[in-house]
C-alpha cells in the first residue's frame, strides 16, 4: 500500500482539501474556507499545514473567535448546508469562545467543522498555558465543553485516528437527519507527529445530501389524515429550504387550497403575495397565522422543529381534536406532540404525499378565509406607513421603508431582541430564500458575523443585517472584517438605547421596569454611543439617519458605496407591532406587585389552553 508520511495537522488539511461537492453543476471544494485566529495552540502545526494552500482552502483571519464560527454558521445557511466553512482557535478561551457559536450550530441543525487547539497528551510540561486543571481528573480539558453543542466531537490523540475519524464527521455534517457542528481537539504535541498515511485517504472524493425517502406505510397515514381534513394548515419551517422543496410544497399547496404559514427559519418559501401565504405564525407572529391554526383540524408541519415560538407554547391550536403530520429527517423532531412522523426528504416526501392522496383538496372557502385573514394583516401593516408623530420612528416603519425600496434579491438577515419579531411580521418577502432570521438559538453577535459569511456565500443581491444596538456592542469587530475582505454588507443599526424587547417582556410580565433600557441600568454617567463614528474608526460608510423621509436616500448611498455602509436609526423603544400568540414564561405565582399578580391570572387562563402532547 502507497503512503505518504505527513504530520497530523498536515494529514487534515490534505484531506479537507480532496474533499468536493457539486454546487449548480460546477464540481467545487466542499470546504469553502478557513476562518482563523491563530494561537500557541494551533499556529505551529496546523497554521503550518495551512499557509502553503490559501489558494485552494482561503485562510480568513476574524477579529473574535465567537464571530468567526457564527460567519461560518451563516454561510453554511445561506448555502443550504451544502458547503461547510472551518473555524479554528488556539488553546484556552480562543477555543471556549467557539462554544456560542456551536451551540447556534447545533440548535439550527446547520454544519460547522471546529479545529481547536488542545493541552499535550505527554502532559509531561503541564499545566501549559491556559490549561484548566481537574484534580479528579486529568484527561479533562476546556474542549470538553462542546460535547453538549456538538453533534461529533473527538480528541485526536494518534495521528493515525483521523483517518477513521474525519469521515464519520463529515457524515455527520452531510446527513440531514444529524447535521450540525463537529468538534476536534487537536492536542499539539499530536499535530506536529508524524505517520505514514494510506495515500488512498487523499483522494478526491465527491459528495452530495442525500434525499432519504418516507415508509410508504408512513406516507399513507398521513394521506388519510389530510384527505379526512376539513381545515389542513401547511407550517413551512427551514427544512423546506434546506431540501430545495419549495416548489413542491407551492405546487402542493396550491392543488390542495391549503394555507401555508411560516417558521422564521421557514420565512420566505413562498411569496408575500402568494393567494396560499398565510403569513408568519407563532409568536413573532401575524394575527393572520395564528388564527388560521387556531381553526386548523390537520396540521402538516414540514422541515421544522417546532419550538415554543412556532406554537405559541402549544397552545395555538385550538380545535381539541387537531392532529399533526410531521415530515424531518430527523425521527426527534417527526415524532413530537405524537404526530403521524413522515421521516424523510421533505422534497421527495411531499411528492410521495402528492401522488397517495390522488385529488382530494380542501375547501376553497377554508382557503378563503386564510386569504382574508392576511389581507386584514396587510392593511395593518400598511398602517405604519407615512404615520404622522414626533420622536422615533418605530421598528416597523423603518422595515416598511427599506423593504419598499431594497432590491428582489436581496438577503435580510437578523438575529435577536426585537428585530426577528419584526421582521418576521413585517417582512414581506420579494424573492425564495431571502430571510434569515437566526432564531434557533437567537444569538445575539449573530447579525454582524453572520452577515460577512452570508456575503460570502451569495454572489448576487446585497446582504442587508439589521442590528440592535445591544448586539452592536456585543460584537461588532467584523464590520472591520467585512471593510478589509472587500465584503461589503449594508447594517441598519436600530438604536433602541437598550434591550427594549426583553424591557416589554419585563413590563408585560408585571415587573418594574429595571437593568433592560441604558437609562434604569445602575450608572454613574449616561452616554449615548456615537455607532456612527465608532463604524468609521473600523473603515465603514456611516450615517445617521433620524427622518423616515430620509432613509430612502441613504439605502440608496449605501447601495452605491464601494464598502460596507452603515445606517444607524433611533428607534422607539416602546411601539410595536401587534400580532403574535401567547408565549410561556414563568410568572411568579406570589408576588407583593399587583402587575404581576395580575399577569399571573392571565398566564393561568392561557395556560389551560396548552397541549401536553396527547
Amino acid at each position: 500500500m502507497k503512503t505518504i508520511r505527513l504530520t497530523a495537522a498536515q494529514a487534515l488539511v490534505r484531506w479537507l482539501l480532496a474533499q468536493r461537492t457539486v454546487i449548480d453543476g460546477d464540481e467545487v471544494s466542499l470546504f469553502a474556507g478557513v476562518f482563523g485566529i491563530f494561537g500557541h495552540g494551533n499556529v505551529t502545526s496546523l497554521g503550518e499545514a495551512l499557509e502553503p494552500v490559501q489558494d485552494r482552502l482561503p485562510i480568513w483571519r476574524g477579529h473574535n473567535e465567537q464571530s468567526m464560527a457564527l460567519a461560518a454558521v451563516a454561510y453554511a445557511k445561506a448555502m443550504r448546508g451544502r458547503r461547510i466553512m472551518i473555524a479554528t482557535s488556539s488553546v484556552g478561551p480562543g477555543s471556549t469562545n467557539f462554544v456560542t457559536a456551536a451551540a447556534a450550530a447545533h440548535a439550527n441543525r446547520l454544519p460547522l467543522l471546529l479545529l481547536s487547539g488542545d493541552t499535550f497528551q505527554h502532559r509531561i510540561v503541564d499545566p501549559v498555558l491556559q490549561q484548566v486543571e481537574h484534580f479528579d481528573d486529568p484527561t479533562i480539558t476546556v474542549a470538553d465543553a462542546f460535547k453538549p453543542v456538538t453533534r461529533y466531537w473527538d480528541r485526536i490523540t494518534r495521528p493515525e485516528q483521523i483517518v477513521r475519524s474525519l469521515p464519520q464527521a463529515l457524515a455527520v455534517m452531510l446527513d440531514p437527519a444529524t447535521r450540525g457542528p463537529a468538534f476536534f481537539a487537536l492536542p499539539q504535541d499530536v499535530q506536529a507527529e508524524a505517520y505514514d498515511f494510506p495515500a488512498v485517504f487523499f483522494e478526491p472524493q465527491i459528495h452530495y445530501i442525500r434525499r432519504p425517502g418516507p415508509d410508504p406505510r408512513d406516507i399513507e397515514a398521513a394521506a388519510t389524515l389530510l384527505r379526512g381534513a376539513a381545515r389542513p394548515l401547511i407550517i413551512a419551517g427551514g427544512g423546506v429550504h434546506y431540501s430545495g422543496a419549495v416548489d413542491a410544497l407551492r405546487v402542493f399547496a396550491e392543488k390542495r387550497h391549503i394555507p401555508v404559514v411560516e417558521t422564521v427559519a421557514g420565512k420566505a418559501t413562498l411569496l408575500h403575495d402568494h393567494p396560499n401565504y398565510a403569513g408568519p405564525v407563532g409568536v413573532t407572529g401575524s394575527t393572520a397565522a395564528n388564527a388560521v391554526a387556531a381553526r386548523a383540524d390537520v396540521v402538516l408541519a414540514i422541515g421544522t422543529r417546532l419550538q415554543d415560538f412556532t406554537t405559541g407554547s402549544w397552545a395555538l391550536f385550538e380545535d381539541p381534536d387537531v392532529r399533526f403530520i410531521s415530515v424531518n429527517t430527523a425521527g426527534w423532531d417527526a415524532h413530537k406532540q405524537r404526530a403521524q412522523p413522515v421521516i424523510g426528504d421533505a422534497r421527495v416526501s411531499i411528492e410521495a404525499l402528492d401522488a397517495v392522496i390522488g385529488e382530494s383538496a380542501a375547501s376553497t372557502d377554508w382557503l378563503a378565509f386564510a386569504q382574508a385573514q392576511i389581507a386584514d394583516w396587510h392593511r395593518y401593516l400598511d398602517t405604519w406607513k407615512g404615520r404622522t408623530h414626533e420622536g422615533a420612528p418605530a421598528y416597523a416603519e423603518v422595515i416598511s421603508v427599506i423593504n419598499e425600496v431594497c432590491a428582489d434579491d436581496d438577503y435580510c438577515l437578523s438575529a435577536a431582541g426585537g428585530l426577528p419579531g419584526e421582521l418576521s411580521m413585517g417582512w414581506r418577502s420579494k424573492s425564495i430564500g431571502s430571510f434569515d432570521s437566526e432564531y434557533g438559538y437567537s444569538t445575539m453577535g449573530y447579525e454582524i458575523a453572520g452577515a460577512w459569511g452570508a456575503r460570502m456565500a451569495r454572489s448576487h443581491g446585497d446582504v442587508i443585517a439589521w442590528v440592535g444596538d445591544g448586539s452592536y456592542l456585543m460584537m461588532n469587530s467584523d464590520i472591520y472584517s467585512t471593510v478589509m475582505t472587500g465584503h461589503k454588507v449594508i447594517f441598519i443599526v436600530c438604536d433602541n438605547a437598550g434591550y427594549a424587547v426583553i424591557n416589554r417582556l419585563q413590563v408585560n410580565s408585571g415587573g418594574a421596569e429595571f437593568n433592560n433600557q441604558l437609562a434604569t441600568t445602575r450608572h454613574e454617567r449616561y452616554v449615548q454611543v456615537d455607532f456612527v463614528k465608532h463604524a468609521e474608526a473600523m473603515g465603514a460608510v456611516a450615517e445617521k439617519v433620524e427622518r423616515l423621509q430620509d432613509l430612502p436616500a441613504a439605502f440608496a448611498r449605501a447601495k452605491a458605496a464601494d464598502r460596507s455602509y452603515v445606517i444607524v436609526v433611533p428607534i422607539d423603544p416602546y411601539a410595536w407591532t401587534e400580532g403574535g400568540a401567547w408565549w410561556e414564561v414563568g410568572i411568579p405565582e406570589v408576588s407583593d406587585r399587583e402587575q404581576v399578580r395580575t399577569a399571573r391570572e392571565r398566564w393561568e387562563v392561557a395556560k389551560k389552553r396548552q397541549r401536553v402532547g396527547v
